[in-house]
This record gives C-alpha cells, structure tokens and sequence, in this order.
C-alpha cells in the first residue's frame, strides 16, 4: 500500500483561474482519490476528490454530518461558535438520522419540482421588474446588487413568509456567517440576531397566519418554535446567498465564454441543460462538504479512523475526468447528469429545484432582455469572493 499524500496545511484556496478550482485539488486524483489533508487545528484528516469517492462517502451512513465533529478545512474562526458542539436546533445539515429525518420530512413537500413550477409566475416577475428598471435606468451597474442578489431574496422570502422588507439586516448578518475573515463573537452576534428575528417572526405567524412556510411548519404543531426559527434561518441564509452567488458567477463566465453564450442565446431550449453545466463547472460551494467516519472505515485502500475528519471537495468531484469528459470546458451541450453541486445523499440540498428554476427563469432573461450585456471592467478587476464560504463575486460591473 502507497504512503498517503499529505497536503500542505488547509485545503487550498488560490486560484489560477477564476472559474476553475485550485490546480492543487486534483492532484494525482486518478491514482490517490482520497489523500491525507491538514486541517488548520493541526489534525491529520482526510480529502477526497473523485466523483465516485464523494458519491460513496456522501451516501455512506457511517459517515456522519453531526456539528459535533466537524472541523473547516480552511481557518474560518466564523464556524468556531457551531462546529465541535450539538447542532443549534433546527439545523438538519448538522444532523444525522433520526433527527435529520425528523425535520426534513416536515420540508421536503414544500420544495419539490412541482411546487416550484407553480412559483414560476412570482419568479418570471420578479425578474422581469428587475430587468426593466435596469434597461431603464443609465449604465454601468452592479449585477450583484441590482439582479443577482435581490431575485433569490425576494423568491426565498415569498416562500419563508418573511417580510422582504428585513432584507438589509438579514443580508448583512448571513454574510457575516458565511465570511472568512469574522471573529468568532461577530459570527455569533449574527446568528443570535437573525435567530431572534426567526423566533419573533415565528411567534408572530400563530396569530397571523400566511401562506408560507414558516406558518405551514406553525401550523404543523410537530416542531418547537426553536426549532422553526432554526430552519428558518438556514433557509433564509442558504437559499439567497447560494443562488445569488450561482446567478452573478455563472453571468461572469457567460461573458468571459461568448461562444457558449452566443449558444445559449441562440437556443432559449437549451437554457435546463446550461444551467446544470453551470453548476457543475462553477460549483459554488468550494470548500467542500465535512464528514466523520463513526467507525473505522476501508476506503479506496486507505484505513480511516473512527473521529477523523473527511472533507469531500465537490469542485474536485464535479471535475473529475472519469465522470465529465473533458472536465474543465465549459460546455452548455453537455449532459452534465450526476453533478455533485448540490451535495449527494441524505443531506442533498433541500432548496435545490428552486435554485433550478430561479436559474432557468434568470438567465435566458437576462440576456434577452439586455442583449448587448458586457463586463464594464476587466475581467481581472472583479473581485472574487474566495474570502466566503460559497464562491462568487462581490460585484460585477456591467454595460449593455
């Protein structure tokens, strides 16, 4: 048996290119899947790249998703106050079954491709008011903040049932939670704030009852209201930011791809296949996904300790040459069917059909819309947000 690489400490962060993952991830990936990584408490841990691997460990019950034992894979003292403690209620991603269970099947109904289709209208106009007030006033603008950012806060409030309204101060402390230069007592001021917004809020729906979810999981009775606050929180956070970097970075390598743009442009049909080859190519979610082995494990010929952390690299994964012919093109032909952008398992991403449809809806209509869309800046001037916990831009000057 070959001796396990050892990465340099942490997962690395630098990118040569600003739409490809860190060359160091791929490795020799073909013949060392899984290596040997340092995590910034000094612990030996694990790393995994390939696309089989991720898919094994991520839909293996013995690896658990529990807070208790999770370590970040790059020093982000903004996790310090959640990992290496019990999960805060209501948060299913730091949860194994039963509990896990427990709380995702009061969601799931809630989030399916179906229901999703019946938010289209809300979505299409969303957009469409967007859109309009950006054709109509004088550019250049920020798509982060005039499209980008307020569709997905606008649909994720409509579904939660929270007032729009809110938005500055929610947004301000979920990128407090998501960044990695924080203290410790800002990641948790910015939780504790956005949990008693979500306990007040769910309080609130039992005498004034909506439409959302928050009023549905109210009116459910099975969960406390610490625990609906929870979820709440987690879907507000998430569900915005996530979308919000996917719409502004997939717009970013659409206009730094004019071929690929002049097809999608070209083919409004091809609009659901260019949107899971966005999130395969893009993968937002950069430092991966956290497991623990509860028991010892044989894995691709490596023996993993009961305690060691795992870090599952889903950019790696989603750029593996075994899966993805010809891995780091972007290709809006492509069948990019088995991506691993949305996590894999149990724990695959509840809000998933709704990022879909926001992409499938945004894109087509943005360039449609603004045809004679460009960056108002170099390239190498936009400022890439690799200082937060889900990749993307912080702005993106644009003219059309």
């Amino acid at each position: 048996m070959t001796r396990p690489t050892v990465l340099p400490p942490m997962l690395p962060t630098v990118r040569a290119r600003p739409f490809d993952p860190p060359e160091e991830l791929a490795g020799d990936r073909a013949h060392e899947p899984i290596r040997r990584l340092r995590y910034p408490d000094g612990h030996i841990g694990w790393l995994v790249t390939s696309h089989a691997l991720a898919r094994s460990v991520l839909a293996d019950p013995r690896f658990s998703a529990r807070s208790e034992f999770k370590r970040a894979p790059v020093a982000r003292p903004s996790a310090d106050p959640f990992y290496g403690r019990t999960a805060l209620p209501g948060w299913l991603v730091d949860m194994d079954a039963p509990e896990h269970t427990r709380i995702r099947q009061r969601l799931a109904g809630r989030f399916t491709a179906r229901k999703m289709k019946d938010l289209r209208p809300q979505l299409d106009r969303v957009v469409d008011e967007h859109l309009s007030a950006m054709a109509e006033s004088t550019p250049p603008a920020d798509l982060v903040e005039r499209f980008a950012l307020p569709v997905p806060s606008l649909a994720i409030c409509e579904l939660l049932g929270v007032p729009y309204a809110e938005r500055a101060a929610f947004q301000r402390n979920s990128a407090t939670l998501f960044s990695l230069d924080v203290s410790e007592a800002q990641a948790a001021l910015a939780m504790d704030q956005l949990d008693s917004f979500l306990r007040e809020l769910t309080e609130h729906k039992r005498g004034r009852p909506d439409d959302g979810l928050l009023s549905a999981l109210v009116a459910d009775g099975t969960l406390s209201t610490e625990e609906i606050a929870g979820v709440g929180v987690l879907l507000l956070t998430a569900g915005h930011e996530t979308t919000a970097s996917s719409l502004s970075l997939g717009a970013f390598a659409l206009l730094s791809h004019p071929e690929q743009l002049a097809a999608l442009t070209g083919d409004p049909s091809l609009a659901d296949n260019a949107v899971e080859e966005l999130l395969r190519y893009l993968t937002i979610f950069h430092f991966g996904v956290p497991r623990t082995p509860l028991e010892d494990v044989e894995l691709a010929g490596r023996s993993l300790r009961a305690g060691e952390s795992v870090t599952v690299s889903l950019s790696a994964a989603n750029r593996d040459p075994a899966q993805f012919a010809d891995p780091d093109r972007l290709d809006l032909t492509r069948r990019a069917t088995g991506h691993l952008a949305f996590g894999y398992g149990i724990h695959q991403c509840l809000g998933q059909n709704l990022a879909r449809v926001e992409m499938r809806i945004a894109f087509p209509a943005l360039f449609r819309r603004l045809p004679g869309l460009a960056l108002a800046v170099p390239p190498g001037e936009v400022p890439l947000s690799t200082d937060m916990g889900f990749y993307g831009v912080h702005r993106l000057p644009v003219t059309w």
